[in-house]
């Protein structure tokens, strides 16, 4: 039922967990599709690789979206080879496993969980939506979390960024919605990819984790690039300023 076919759509940190089965699902919903990597080249040709069989054009580049200059290279590499921005999925992100108390966060990792988590969605957004306003239509999906909806103690830093970026979201749907461009948010609990492996992959971290999810267990990635793929679709078009929870019921929110 959902088609992006001739879609342009572009996609941070495409090359692992969530990203990646973005980038494979929107590829076969139809989309062209440009991505970044930030370090792992040979993952991004797995990605590509496997996207490409649906017969649309997909393509990654490298790019650290923490840096400004790095964020522009890619929102002007995506116009140069799709032609266009439909559609941008803001997804690249880190999460910190160890336990970290307040008093112990260091400048340093602070400065890099907002570098990378929130300053790489202000900086590809903010090169995005000129684009966006001259087409006079758009749809912007950022990642957020339930970390960012109740907070998360010995994480506060990635917390911290995680309600950054529903706020953004809510700011930039009343600012954008008059040029026709939907800004939402989708916000996943546990997801069972490389970045929680450490935990996930654990008997024990697991046992912990899916005890207060009701369905007992973790997403997958596809689990959370499905929710990613309809507010791109038609069949969304009158939702703007939303988080979509994507938990298994283990954070709700009125």
């Amino acid at each position: 039922m959902i088609s992006l076919a001739g879609k342009a759509t572009l996609i941070t940190g495409g090359s692992r967990g969530i990203g990646a089965a973005s980038v494979k699902l929107f590829a076969q919903a139809g989309a062209d599709v440009v991505f970044n990597y930030y370090k792992n080249r040979e993952a991004a040709e797995q990605v590509e690789q496997e996207a490409r069989k649906h017969g649309t054009r997909v393509e990654s580049f490298k790019a650290d979206l923490s840096r400004m200059a790095d964020s522009k290279k890619l929102v002007d590499f995506t116009k140069e080879r799709l032609g266009r921005v439909d559609i941008l999925v803001a997804n690249a992100g880190i999460w910190n496993e160890k336990d970290t108390p307040i008093e112990d966060v260091t400048e340093r990792e602070w400065n890099e969980m907002v570098k990378v988590n929130l300053n790489s969605v202000y900086s590809v957004i903010h090169f995005t939506v000129p684009l966006m306003k001259a087409q006079k239509s758009g749809r912007i999906i950022a990642l957020s979390s339930t970390a960012g909806q109740r907070g998360e103690a010995f994480h506060t830093h990635y917390g911290a960024t995680k309600g950054a970026i529903i706020s953004f979201v809510k700011g930039l749907s009343t600012e954008l919605g008059p040029h026709h461009i939907l800004v939402n948010c989708v916000a996943p609990g546990w997801v069972d990819t490389d970045m929680s492996a450490s935990v996930l992959r654990t008997k024990a971290g697991l046992k912990t984790a899916a005890r207060n999810i009701p369905l007992g267990r973790p997403a997958t990635a596809e689990e959370i690039a499905g929710p990613i793929l309809f507010l791109a679709s038609d069949l969304a078009n009158f939702i703007n300023g939303e988080t979509v929870n994507v938990n298994g019921g283990s954070v709700l929110c009125g």
